[in-house]
Formats: structure tokens, C-alpha cells, sequence
């Protein structure tokens, strides 16, 4: 019954026309890369370096306060967020597992495949990003640039920023793939500065294609109003939000590469005579940090006097991709949460294909339905995240709208009623023929009748038959009549005929007399 009922929804859908409002859905199935490498000692001569007179991100790798910046100190505690009420640890769902306890003001994790929230912690909570800003910027950057252009570093870019850098000059030259690796290792500012001017066309505009990357993906708690993360009243962000960013950003091969990267070399450029030698700040990345974590694929360090140290941390095992954003953290707790949520999500979850286990549930109903000339068909990627020791059996199913052209609505999962992931239904032929779903009879509706046209009414041709009718009757009662009459019309033709004989001898005989 369950099979049939899969087989109904996907029919049901395939009626549908996109024109509603619906839920966004999104599936993520490429491959990080990860280069090999050891990154070069600290202290090496032409490493990234903060500029001088500034605070750049500390040895540690983590970033250091910006010099100059009024706020809190760095005790991992922010400002005071704009109207927006503190949210308490999310209510435990039943059968979900006991997760860890998080020491951070606000944390997410989320798996990037299915869009499935596992923990969150405050996490619409609103508060200041500081360089994990840069994944936006970077998704951006690499959707709307070209990576081989000519980057020129403009006076505001060299001055109007602080804090971590690689030490540009004025007009100094570099390519957008060597300012987009700058800007996500070594968390450059004025990198990030100058990519937003050349991608933008002018820093507002870029700022302006920022935010609405953000609408589109759904973030309802983001504003922001740099590309770097610098301090700023309005710049604001939420877990939330930077979750959704990361998971679509996951889904390009470019992005993947640069986070995943450890270490890359800028040559020489106009300004600069010596390699620019930049190495990966995010400690799980590095085989030589006590926190490295092998699962790791990337991510991305913060920190403002203002925000308190934030981080946002990729990694995959076994076919789940976590996603985890804490915000609010001190140096040490940032990357004892991260991991602790990452461990506690490895160990108890796993993803199922939502394709696969339909096909299986529906006994080959599912299998018939969606072979060649299907009308319509599942993303075959899109999978649900469950708690293990759940099966797909034990979750409920609903047909929504999308706003996907492509699709005709969307599956959406839930297990005790919380969202575990869902699947895009893909049109894939115009015709729509019955399908049987228990006994009906294989009656399939020909293709040339279900193309004709509705015939209309024609007044023309109705006043034509009457007229026809009328005329065929008269004809019928005129050769009734013949027929009935037919021996006294010809009795009186020949009697007409004989009297003019009759005229004819007499008038001759006259005519004799005469002469």
C-alpha cells in the first residue's frame, strides 16, 4: 500500500503546474579535494602576514582582534543582536539521539545532502560572522567571475581594511584565483576587498549580489554589508543561515578545492618580488595540528573582538556530509564543539537514497512506473538523514509545491514529525497516460485521440442540415405522389396525344375538300 501510495503522489504531482510556492530542496554529490602538502614552518620569509601596525589571525590560526576596534573583549560573547530573541537548545525529538553539550552561544549541525538540521543551538539567534563571511563572498566570486582576470588592488582595497592579510600594495596585480585562495587560507581582507570590486563592477554592487544569494537560498536572518566580515552594526548573520550558504557552496567543485586546499603559492607579482606562501588557518585541515581530524574536507576561521572566535567546519565519512557553524565561541571551545558535534553525528546517522527505498517498498509497482516513457521521475540523488537504527519505512511523506521549473512538486520527509530531507519530482515527458494502480484494465488511450481537438458547435452547419432535410423530404412526397398517380397521368397524356391525331387527320381531310 505504501508503494502505491508513492506512485499516486508522484502522478498527482506530475498534473501540478509550478506556478505555486514551495520549499527550496537541494542535493549535494561532489567529491572534495583535498591537495597533498605540508604547509611551510611559521616565520618563513614571503608567508601571508598581517600588515604592519595591525593584528592579523595569531599563529594559532584562528583570527586575532583587529586593531583598533572597539567591542567586547574575546571572551566569545557578541553584541547585542538587533530585536532578535534568544532561542533555548531545541526541543529533543523522540528517537532522536542525545546530542553533545555545546559551550558556544550559538551552534547548527546540518547534513549538506539532505538539508537535515541534527542539532541546533540559538542558531536564527542573529550575531557578527567576522571572516566567515568569506564563504558567501567566495560562492559569489567563483558563480560570477572568471578566474584567470586581472585583479588590480585599488587604494580603498590596500586601506580600507585591517586585520589579516597578505600585505598588498596599490595597484598591485594578481590573478581572482590567487586573491580567492588568499582570501580562504589566509583570510585576507584586502583580497577580499578587491575581489568584490572587480566581480561587483564597484564594492556596493557586489555587497548588493551577497545579499541576494543569501534571499535565494532562503537565509531570512542575514544582512550583510562587507565582503570580509569586518566589523560593522548592520553586518549580521545566524547559524541558520550560514548553513544553508555552506551547503549550497559544497555543491561547486571550485569551492570545494580552494577550502579543501592546505597550502598554495602566489608567484611574484608587480609588487612583490618573492612567493607568496599561504597556508590553511582552519587547524582540523593541517596533519600537523593537534586538532587535526581526518574526516575534514574544509571550512572556514573567524574572529572579531566584537563575535568572539566563529567557525564553520566540512566533513564527510561514509556518504554524510556535515555541515557545523558555531558563533559566539572562545579560542579553545570553537574546536571542541566542532568536533564533538561532528563525532556525535558520524556515530549515530546515516543517509538512505529515497529513489532506492521506494523502488524496494513498491515491490517493481515503482519499477514499472518509472521505466522508459515515464511521465515522471525522482531525483535519484536526493537521499533522507536518519537517526541509525530507523529505517525508511518509519517516515512520513508529503506532497508540496516548488518553485523549480524542472519539477512538479517535491517529496518531503519527516520522522516524528521533524524534516529529514526530501526529493525533487522531475518531469520528463509531456503525455500523461492512466497508470494502473490496482486492478484497472489495461485500456492504454491512443495518442491520436487523446490529440484531438474539442469539437465545437457550428450554427452554419446546423441551419444546412435542416434545409438538407427539408429538400429530401419534398422529394420523397413528390415521388410518392408520381408513383400513386402514375396510370391517370399517362391515361391523360394519351388521351392528349390521340385528340391532337384526331386534329391532324381531320384537318388534312379539310384540306382535300377543299381543292
Amino acid at each position: 500500500m505504501r508503494g502505491r501510495r508513492f506512485a499516486a503522489l508522484l502522478l498527482t504531482a506530475a498534473c501540478l503546474t509550478a506556478s505555486h510556492s514551495g520549499s527550496w530542496n537541494f542535493s549535494v554529490h561532489a567529491a572534495g579535494v583535498q591537495p597533498e602538502g605540508e604547509a611551510p614552518e611559521a616565520g618563513q620569509p614571503g608567508t601571508g602576514t598581517s600588515k604592519p601596525g595591525q593584528s592579523g589571525e595569531d599563529a594559532s590560526g584562528t583570527d586575532a582582534p583587529e586593531a583598533g576596534q572597539s567591542g567586547e573583549d574575546a571572551s566569545g560573547t557578541d553584541a547585542p543582536e538587533a530585536g532578535q530573541p534568544g532561542t533555548e537548545d531545541q526541543a529533543q525529538t523522540e528517537g532522536w539521539p542525545t546530542p553533545p553539550e555545546v559551550t558556544g552561544g550559538r551552534a547548527i549541525l546540518m547534513e549538506a545532502n539532505s538539508g537535515t538540521i541534527l542539532f541546533e543551538k540559538n542558531s536564527r539567534q542573529q550575531g557578527y560572522p567576522a571572516s566567515i563571511t568569506k564563504i558567501a563572498t567566495a560562492i559569489v566570486a567563483i558563480e560570477n567571475g572568471n578566474f584567470s582576470d586581472q585583479v588590480t588592488f585599488s587604494h580603498d582595497a590596500v586601506f580600507k581594511t585591517e586585520g589579516s592579510g597578505i600585505w598588498r600594495d596599490v595597484d598591485e596585480v594578481m590573478t581572482l584565483e590567487e586573491c580567492m585562495y588568499a582570501m580562504m587560507l589566509e583570510s585576507a581582507n584586502e583580497c577580499a576587498y578587491a575581489i568584490a570590486e572587480h566581480v561587483g563592477g564597484t564594492y556596493e554592487e557586489f555587497v548588493g549580489m551577497m545579499n541576494a544569494k543569501a534571499a535565494e537560498l532562503g537565509c531570512q536572518g542575514t544582512n550583510f554589508n562587507n565582503p570580509h566580515g569586518l566589523p560593522d552594526e548592520e553586518h549580521l548573520t545566524t547559524c541558520y543561515d550560514m548553513a544553508l550558504i555552506s551547503c549550497y557552496a559544497l555543491q561547486n567543485d571550485t569551492f570545494r578545492q580552494i577550502v579543501g586546499t592546505v597550502r598554495y603559492d602566489i608567484p611574484p607579482t608587480n609588487k612583490h618580488e618573492e612567493i607568496t606562501y599561504l597556508t590553511n588557518h582552519h587547524k582540523m585541515m593541517k596533519q600537523s595540528e593537534s586538532r587535526y581530524y581526518e574526516p575534514c574536507i574544509g571550512g572556514k576561521t573567524g574572529y572579531t573582538q566584537v563575535s568572539g572566535h566563529t567557525l564553520v567546519t566540512f566533513a564527510e565519512k561514509e556518504g554524510v556530509t556535515l555541515v557545523t557553524v558555531v558563533m559566539q565561541e572562545d579560542k579553545t571551545s570553537q574546536y571542541e564543539d566542532t568536533r564533538a558535534l561532528l563525532d556525535w553525528g558520524f556515530e549515530h546517522f546515516y543517509n538512505s537514497s529515497i529513489s532506492r527505498n521506494i523502488a524496494e517498498e513498491g515491490q517493481q509497482t515503482e519499477g514499472e512506473f518509472l521505466e522508459t516513457g515515464r511521465f515522471a521521475d525522482l531525483d535519484q540523488e536526493a537521499v533522507v538523514t536518519l537517526p541509525k537504527g530507523v529505517s525508511f519505512a518509519e517516515t512520513e511523506q508529503e506532497l508540496a509545491m516548488t518553485n523549480d521549473p524542472q519539477a512538479a512538486g517535491t517529496l518531503q520527509f519527516t520522522y516524528n514529525k521533524k524534516p529529514v530531507g526530501a526529493a525533487n519530482i522531475l518531469r520528463t515527458m509531456e503525455e500523461i497516460v492512466p497508470y494502473p494502480f490496482q486492478e484497472a484494465p489495461e485500456t492504454p488511450v491512443l495518442q491520436e485521440e487523446a490529440e484531438q481537438p474539442e469539437a465545437g458547435v457550428n450554427s452554419w452547419l446546423i441551419v444546412g442540415i435542416v434545409l438538407g432535410v427539408i429538400l429530401l423530404a419534398g422529394l420523397g412526397f413528390g415521388i410518392y405522389l408520381l408513383k400513386d398517380n402514375f396510370h391517370w397521368i399517362r391515361h391523360r397524356i394519351m388521351n392528349r396525344q390521340r385528340g391532337q391525331i384526331h386534329r391532324h387527320i381531320i384537318g388534312r381531310k379539310s384540306r382535300r375538300r377543299r381543292r
